[in-house]
């Protein structure tokens, strides 16, 4: 396998890394039901890693499904096939191997993250050139944090995620823990104790210190895990559930002071320690990258 996979993509992988949610307010609802947003999305220097191998049968294939994803249900294979339909024509098939690091249900984006780093590695590699819009538009319709992966650049993001303004933020070290849970994110959104009125706030705000967590309340109540978490990360510094949990993070300044604590994990707690960025790893893996050639057809 590992011969095949230097072949294909170069032999680093692609880069899908995890995005923390800064803070995570409702500040109201489309006609259509779904929730408008305030957030403030960041990398880390964390995440799964994808690597691609062409297959000479034209078929969009996964090396390994997940546990409980039908592989037509996976992200990475919607992509991939959202990709060839949008440019028909004649494509090279592939085989999709994701080394899965980020836990599912956790709020890290981790499906998201392989569903832009699949479409941004195929546009590459298939010769698509369709360009960044075209490819966070694409990625709108397999969910709403697609696209910021899909731009791979800090984000204030409204509307229902997907309206995003780049931002320059520190960049500090977090310790993320990993509760034993996986929440379902749907069942929040009906929750009729979710906070649904945030008025909303500017990107100085933020920077002053406003912000939270609206699904932290009902997370806690559901799931005592996460509540566990953000009692425990807390006593150490400001903690914060990042999306719609279970994950919890806190920042230090510097990697040291995050992996001492990261020692004192309660026995039978997960986590880990990553670096916070602006720019996501995936941007420097698609500068190096030269592509299979050509689209045919």
């Amino acid at each position: 396998m590992a011969t095949a996979i230097a072949l294909s993509d170069g032999g680093e992988g692609w880069p899908a890394p995890a995005k923390l949610n800064r803070f995570l307010h409702i500040v109201g609802r489309r006609a259509d039901g779904y929730h408008l947003l305030q957030t403030l999305f960041q990398f880390v220097d964390y995440g799964d890693l994808l690597h691609f191998v062409p297959r000479a049968d034209g078929e969009v294939r996964l090396a390994q499904p997940l546990p409980g994803v039908a592989e037509g249900q996976d992200l990475t294979v919607r992509a991939a096939q959202l990709l060839r339909q949008t440019v028909g024509g004649a494509l090279p098939g592939v085989t999709i191997h994701v080394d899965k690091r980020l836990p599912m249900g956790g709020g890290l984006g981790g499906g998201s993250s392989d569903a832009a780093t699949t479409l941004v590695a195929l546009d590459r590699l298939w010769g698509l050139a369709l360009g960044e819009e075209r490819l966070a538009e694409l990625g709108l319709s397999l969910g709403a944090d697609v696209p910021v992966f899909v731009r791979g650049r800090a984000a204030w993001a409204e509307g229902i995620g997907e309206l995003l303004t780049p931002v320059e933020l520190p960049e500090p070290w977090f310790l993320v823990v990993i509760p034993a849970v996986a929440v379902a994110t749907a069942e929040l959104f009906r929750d009729p104790e979710l906070t649904r009125n945030c008025p909303p706030i500017k990107i100085r705000d933020f920077l002053a210190g406003v912000g939270g967590n609206v699904f932290e309340a009902v997370v806690r109540r559901r799931y005592p895990a996460v509540g566990d978490a953000l009692d425990w990360l807390g006593s150490f510094g400001p903690a914060r559930m990042t999306g719609t949990g279970a994950c919890v993070f806190a920042p230090f300044a510097t990697e040291g002071a995050a992996r001492e604590l990261l020692k004192q994990l309660p026995v039978g707690w997960r986590g880990f320690v990553a670096h916070g960025l602006n720019r996501s790893p995936l941007l420097d893996r698609l500068a190096g990258c030269q592509g299979w050639g050509q689209r045919v057809g």
